[in-house]
């Protein structure tokens, strides 16, 4: 474990896939502490859970989980065995464990989905079995506690950090933003449209990270790699980031139409994996979208496809 100033400690579960970890943080609270988010549910993470809590000098009172991703909930049903804390979730980001975790029809609208945005049969059915691949290791707790922005935990004020997830939530308090997938510092976090997520998810993400300029706090712990020491320069650089991809999807259109899976080449190249090409995309697509929303594109749909052309 790591520890930072005010007593928040850091730990680092392992991941099979890059970036190879993930922190979870513990925060002392009034009556032990609360913990931010669980890692993935690999085999061992119970055991790795229980000789963590054993090193502690109080109980862990509540389990906080800042988005549905496995890396950062698939443990969480083993937390609460180990524990008996309470689960806090965000409102919509509990609704979406759902629809992703815990219904089996989930994959089938995925496939169908991918088709859609012009993914081939044969690369959909990898692309299909990536994600699959996580699911013996993502044991959400049930019924939590629900949240929403503005709320108040533990002295903690929840803010809404959408982009990454539609439903992410992090945690501020004295200038410290505990800021799970929305601010990394070596990273730029994936923002993809998905099946039944909010319409225009790089829109969102680039007016959450207007809003962290706005609460100006002066250090974030994220989920990956180092602590972001400049909150406010790192959203002025990923907001910068993506108004350049925006420009280059927008070179990638022209006045033939192009599915998201076509422009995803020239946007991501041509050298990807299964999994790397799932998200590439999503990625792809949350930019086109953005492209239609900001008048310098067209969106086409089809009884089965959609394709975008420039305006």
């Amino acid at each position: 474990m790591d520890e930072f100033p005010e007593g928040l400690l850091r730990v680092t579960m392992p991941l099979p896939m890059r970036p190879d970890h993930v922190h979870c943080y513990l925060v002392p609270v009034e009556s032990g502490y609360m913990l931010v988010d669980t890692g993935l549910g690999l085999p061992g993470a119970k055991e790795a859970w229980a000789a963590v809590f054993d090193d502690l000098d109080a109980p862990v009172v509540t389990t906080f989980l800042t988005h549905f991703h496995p890396d950062h909930l698939g443990a969480a049903a083993d937390v609460r065995d180990l524990t008996g804390a309470r689960t806090v979730q965000g409102r919509l980001d509990a609704e979406q464990t759902r629809t992703v975790w815990e219904n089996d029809a989930w994959s089938d609208e995925l496939a169908v989905w991918f088709h859609r945005h012009g993914v081939p049969g044969s690369v959909t059915e990898e692309l299909i079995g990536q994600g699959v691949l996580y699911r013996p290791f993502v044991r959400p707790a049930t019924s939590p506690e629900l949240v929403d922005d503005g709320m108040m935990l533990h002295g903690w004020e929840i803010v809404a950090a959408p982009g990454h997830t539609d439903g992410q939530l992090t945690l501020l308090r004295g200038g410290v933003l505990i800021a799970a997938d929305h601010l990394l510092a070596r990273i730029t976090p994936t923002v993809g449209l998905w099946p039944e997520s909010r319409p225009d998810p790089l829109g969102d993400y680039i007016g959450a990270l207007e809003r962290t300029i706005e609460i100006a706090p002066t250090i974030a712990y994220g989920g990956h790699g180092d602590a972001v020491t400049d909150p406010v320069g790192r959203a002025r650089e990923l907001i910068a980031h993506h108004e350049e991809r925006l420009r280059f999807a927008a070179a990638a259109l022209g006045a033939e139409p192009r599915t998201g899976y076509q422009v995803s080449f020239p946007l991501f190249g041509e050298d990807l994996g299964p999994a790397a090409r799932r998200f590439a995309v999503a990625e792809t697509l949350s930019h086109l979208e953005r492209l239609v929303r900001d008048g310098r594109a067209d969106r086409h749909e089809g009884v089965a496809s959609v394709s975008y052309t420039a305006r």
